[in-house]
């Protein structure tokens, strides 16, 4: 499957006008570079979207082990690249701000090639489990993997509270699990598997042992902030519910134009299909977040 270059990148100006409206400035600078590389390799990608997909067929039988960081950073068009920028923008701001540049960017770096893994995995299991091949043929690409190991990160930084999923309130702690099977039932074309392998990766972290195994490897080089070793309290007053995550009414607004994650989530399956003339696409699935 190639990608359309052909016609106006609605996704793409809208995203271009978020970002201006956010300010480059306030743009912590992992956050901005991860944004900066994930456009530019939309409108500039270095392969096609058939080579650069992520599948068990690929990396462990065929040996071709691009896909682990090219799936990534690799969107299939301008809604899909959309969202997730729009999606890493708000959790970027408050995670690298919260860790430190330095440690954020070795998460991002991290996460980003242990998705992969652990998606591979996931599809290897099942495939053997089912005895059906055809998992081992599904290929994903996306950052929505990464978006969701972010989702898990930023829960545990910041307890408590309650999010509306669907017209049902679900505690944050929750949130992450309904939603993975809310975006699914919403869009089944999307990649299950790695938005859970995403989920698996965060909670390596945050209560696996990931986080030492990163100290560990880091040497002492890079570290995350002192602050960040403790999570924030809840005060229900400065916090106003939206969508999945929650957060300030007045600094989200900033970011998707006071439109909840559900809501942006609804449209952006929308345009990206009516986009493809409503054209199935039954062999690439879409880490949408």
């Amino acid at each position: 499957m190639q990608r359309r270059h052909k016609g106006l990148h609605s996704g793409l100006l809208l995203l271009f006008s978020q970002i201006a409206h956010v300010g480059i400035n306030n743009i912590p600078p992992v956050t901005l570079a991860t944004l900066a590389v994930n456009i530019f390799l939309f409108l500039q990608p270095l392969d096609s979207l058939n080579e650069a997909c992520v599948s068990v067929n690929k990396v462990l039988y065929k040996g071709d082990w691009h896909p682990l960081y090219l799936s990534v950073v690799h969107h299939i068009d301008d809604w899909h690249l959309y969202f997730n920028m729009v999606s890493l923008l708000w959790k970027g701001m408050k995670l690298e701000k919260r860790l430190g540049s330095l440690w954020f960017g070795y998460i991002i770096t991290l996460f980003s090639l242990l998705v992969g893994v652990v998606y591979i995995l996931l599809e290897l299991i099942v495939a053997e489990l089912l005895h059906d091949p055809l998992y081992k043929q599904s290929c994903a690409v996306g950052f929505s993997g990464v978006l969701f190991a972010l989702k898990v990160l930023n829960n545990y930084y910041h307890p408590g509270g309650s999010s509306n999923i669907l017209g049902v309130n679900v505690s944050n702690k929750f949130a992450c699990w309904v939603e993975l099977v809310a975006i699914h039932f919403l869009n089944p074309g999307t990649s299950f598997a790695g938005h859970l392998a995403g989920i698996l990766v965060g909670l390596m972290y945050t209560m696996g042992p990931l986080k030492m195994i990163m100290k560990a490897c880091a040497g002492g080089f890079i570290s995350p902030t002192r602050f960040s070793e403790h999570r924030n309290g809840y005060n229900p007053e400065n916090f106003s519910y939206s969508g999945y995550q929650f957060y300030p009414q007045r600094d989200y607004n900033l970011f998707t134009g006071g439109l909840s994650e559900e809501e942006q989530l609804r449209r952006a399956v929308i345009n990206s299909l009516n986009d493809r003339g409503g054209r199935t696409r039954h062999y690439l699935n879409e880490w949408r977040s």
